[in-house]
């Protein structure tokens, strides 16, 4: 019998909830297309509801052209997926009259099956939201009230003793938890004023501790459209970090995976501009709150910076903005740097047209200005992916050229959430000893 927790568990995009999910909605959606069998039906009512839905689609199409909310483009397997819902929701109202009352119950079910497998191919496509709990948005794994953490960390840390890795000394209690705990805080733009939404923290099983050691900080940034819950969501961070920790007595990274947004559709862009200041709350606001609030090692050698997508671009920036801050970074199918979909969009929204301003923030065009002797990157990208694959590599040998550390990884798939956590457990041994954590 399946407990609430292992419902939850349960994977929306792989298995045979999925299956059973995808084939409802296709039941529902062929129930609809037999509502009438009238001629009319055929060579009326049904052709009307295609062009209703294409040009839904296209309307669709051309507002996210028009107003750019996300600087990519939509693949075509997503506008399939959400035509198969709009087709579902038009049929139902021109199917309705004169039919019989167990039609009128049958009906708004086999279109609500139907919108449902729209979501669920949509979510396909990214992985976003994984699981049934992702997908109702029930508290993360391992969730706690943020007072149970904070209490404990309220004396601060203090540096290490001794130039050696965490593993090497650290002595786990016997009592240790054998999972961490995640939370929300709200983080203050004391030097930035970004507007900005509720961080999520996760701390792992030593931080938990009576005498935690100083644990390297690593934040986290996820995708646009998002929040700061997609690592959690997608990437199922608190899973993969509860597992790493578990095979390293306890021993794993603090993430703050804070609100890089401001909104859900918004793109500052990791920037300091007239869309906000972001740069400065990600590279000072939110360091100095994990400083003084989490227990986490003051030496920012052994600090890192990550993202999926907006956030492997953010990582970049912020790497080469800020290497004293972020000498590591893990940039999952990220971009060349900053942008709204184009340069001359971005540099008229950002810097009011001043186009040597922007360059003052692009990542290309600052790595060659610069040495780089204490900075490292990872980077991952899809194999499938046509869009952010040519530009990783542009990525890595503009890197490479600037005489920066870099490991690039090329994994099957496309732009998508197994894509970013697969690069994530093949980057971590690698973070780990960056960190401080491992020899």
């Amino acid at each position: 019998m399946l407990n609430g927790r292992s419902l939850a568990d349960l994977s929306v995009v792989h298995g045979w909830l999925h299956v059973l999910l995808l084939t409802a909605a296709g039941i529902g959606l062929l129930g609809l297309l037999l509502l009438r069998r009238t001629r009319g039906w055929w060579t009326r009512s049904l052709p009307l509801a295609v062009l209703i839905t294409l040009a839904v689609l296209a309307l669709g199409w051309a507002v996210l052209q028009v107003t750019k909310p996300w600087p990519d483009a939509l693949p075509v397997p997503v506008f399939v997926s959400a035509g198969s819902g709009v087709l579902a929701v038009t049929l139902l109202p021109l199917g309705w009259r004169r039919q019989r009352w167990v039609v009128h119950v049958l009906a708004p079910a086999a279109a609500l099956l139907a919108v449902l497998g729209a979501a669920v191919g949509v979510d396909t496509v990214y992985g976003s939201f994984p699981t049934v709990g992702t997908a109702l948005q029930l508290p993360p794994y391992d969730t706690v009230s943020a007072t149970q953490v904070l209490d404990r960390a309220s004396r601060g840390a203090t540096a290490r003793p001794a130039p050696q890795p965490l593993s090497q000394s650290w002595h786990p209690p016997a009592d240790l938890r054998s999972t961490g705990a995640v939370f929300q805080a709200d983080i203050p733009a004391t030097r930035s004023g970004f507007v900005a939404r509720s961080a999520w923290i996760y701390v792992p099983p030593a931080y938990l501790a009576g005498d935690p050691p100083p644990l390297p900080l690593l934040v986290l940034i996820g995708g646009q459209p998002g929040g700061p819950r997609d690592w959690l969501d997608g990437g199922q961070l608190a899973q993969r970090m509860d597992a790493w920790a578990a095979a390293h007595r306890g021993l794993a990274p603090v993430v703050v995976m804070p609100d890089a947004l401001g909104s859900t559709t918004g793109n500052p862009m990791c920037l300091d501009s007239a869309l906000g200041r972001a740069d400065t709350y990600l590279s000072q606001d939110v360091p100095a709150w994990a400083e003084s609030t989490l227990h986490v090692d003051p030496d920012s050698a052994h600090w890192a910076v990550g993202g999926f997508s907006f956030g492997g671009t953010c990582a970049l920036q912020l790497a080469v903005a800020h290497p004293d801050v972020f000498p590591t970074f893990f940039d999952a199918s990220g971009q060349l740097g900053p942008t709204l979909g184009d340069r001359a969009r971005t540099v008229a929204a950002a810097f009011h047209g001043d186009d040597a301003a922007y360059t003052a923030h692009d990542p290309l065009a600052v790595l060659p200005t610069r040495s780089w002797p204490g900075s490292a990157g990872y980077l991952v990208v899809g194999a499938q992916d046509r869009s952010y694959e040519p530009q990783a590599r542009t990525v890595v040998a503009a890197a490479r050229a600037a005489g920066l550390s870099v490991t690039f990884l090329e994994l099957p798939g496309a732009h998508d959430w197994s894509v970013c956590t697969g690069g994530f457990e093949r980057a971590m041994p690698w973070m780990a000893t960056r960190m401080g954590l491992t020899p």
